[in-house]
């Protein structure tokens, strides 16, 4: 079977059937179609089987379905960036993102970058993310090991007092 061109995906930009086939060989094909596709709950679920990246190219309304945001973060984390700030807010959401790419919690809402689990999955696998965990976690002496034990770097952003532990001394050498 012969692989579709982006030229037959345009023509055939409003025809559901044909998108559906399209998105389901090569998932960022939903960039070429019709404003109504991307906002296709089906049509964009098809796209994110084949490749959660294309979650990029789903409408504001879908990227504001959990649903939907799961799918594509599930099968590649980093694409929490095109979640809604309601979605943002979603403590299951984020942790499937943070879980496997801390950065994850750089477009975390504020009251969850002050969620202690949330942070300790981030800096777990990102440490130097502590950075954008709230005040209060910056200063919990177990993330701000996690964080400089997983990178070095991440001593920068703690606090101080922790700088002066012996445990922090210690990781920095």
């Amino acid at each position: 079977m012969k692989q579709l061109t982006e030229e037959e995906v345009i023509k055939n930009k409003n025809d559901k059937q044909f998108i559906l086939k399209a998105v389901s060989e090569n998932g960022k094909f939903l960039d070429l179609v019709s404003p109504e596709l991307q906002n296709d709950k089906e049509v964009v679920m098809t796209a994110l089987n084949q490749d959660p990246e294309a979650l990029e190219f789903a409408s504001s309304k879908l990227k504001n379905d959990k649903e939907v945001i799961m799918k594509g973060v599930t099968g590649a984390p980093w694409t929490i960036c095109y979640a809604s700030e309601k979605l943002r807010k979603d403590k299951e959401v984020i942790m499937e993102s943070c879980k496997t790419y801390g950065q994850g919690l750089y477009f975390a809402s504020k009251e969850l970058r002050d969620d202690r689990e949330v942070v300790k999955a981030a800096v777990t696998n990102k440490g130097i993310i502590i950075k954008y965990a709230s005040e209060r976690l910056k200063k919990d002496k177990e993330l701000a090991i996690i964080a400089v034990k997983q990178n070095k770097q991440a001593y920068h952003f703690i606090p101080r007092e922790l700088q002066q532990s012996e445990e922090i001394k210690e990781i920095m050498g």
